[in-house]
């Protein structure tokens, strides 16, 4: 028995979706969109997401 179609997609959505959803996020936060690509490792996701929770936005410093 080997991975099917049906696996393979839901590996692909349970994937792109983090990706999909903290891309924007952290292109509007003023960093580079590449972040989204720690959403797809365990753990290293809670931290970065721990990290722009209560960093300083480069964004928010431009504005004042």
């Amino acid at each position: 028995m080997g991975i099917g179609l049906w696996e393979i997609i839901l590996i692909l959505f349970l994937i792109l979706i983090p990706l999909l959803l903290f891309r924007p996020i952290a292109k509007k936060a003023g960093y580079s969109g590449w972040w989204a690509m720690t959403m797809i490792i365990p753990l290293v996701n809670v931290i970065v997401i721990w990290i722009f929770a209560f960093a300083k936005w480069p964004v928010a410093h431009k504005i004042q």
